[in-house]
């Protein structure tokens, strides 16, 4: 026996990480998220549901890591002397990043938080919250340079755009688009 105190066992393989998640999402576009299964997610995959059950505790949980994943991914934190473009940039690739694949997840997401309320804590400590910081930290800068609307506190900015992606994915189906990215930049800056 070695003296490293490392039990031995299966550790969790990246490969098969990254296949669950692709998975969900694949099947997600496919069927759907009320007929999307473990099972299903971890036949796509190639590994066993108990594998996927070994690190989510069921298909919501999935998708969540992936969608956030992509996010983290596809979403950058820009950083620059230009405050306005910097949120203009965030506020682009946020909307950018809604494709057909991610909005359907994201509504799937929303209404299971509403459903589950152990998910939904989950789901807005690890996606809602971190975006919220995110877009918090580019008008915390716009502030700072003096270029936020007078009026608007950092939470109120973050609401209003936020709240015009989630009402426009959730109620009216119209486009999260550059154009909507500069209106939203326009109203939250001087």
């Amino acid at each position: 026996m070695s003296g490293s105190g490392v039990r031995p066992g299966r550790r969790r393989s990246e490969e098969s990480r990254q296949a669950i998640l692709g998975a969900a999402f694949d099947l997600l576009g496919e069927v759907g998220y009320a007929r999307l299964t473990v099972e299903g997610i971890a036949a796509r995959a190639g590994t066993g549901k108990q594998t996927v059950y070994r690190w989510w505790p069921g298909k919501a949980d999935v998708l969540l890591e992936a969608v956030t994943a992509y996010a983290r991914e596809h979403i950058p934190l820009p950083e620059t002397a230009d405050r306005a473009a910097d949120l203009r940039t965030f506020l682009t690739a946020t909307f950018a990043a809604a494709t057909p694949r991610t909005s359907d997840a994201l509504r799937a997401l929303m209404a299971e938080a509403q459903i589950d309320p152990a998910f939904g804590e989950r789901f807005r400590e690890t996606l809602l919250r971190p975006r919220r910081e995110a877009l918090g930290a580019v008008v915390d800068r716009a502030r700072e340079a003096g270029l936020l609307a007078p009026h608007l506190t950092t939470d109120t900015a973050v609401d209003l755009a936020f709240g015009a992606l989630w009402y426009r994915l959730l109620a009216t189906g119209r486009p999260l688009d550059d154009e909507l990215a500069e209106l939203l930049t326009r109203t939250l800056l001087r």
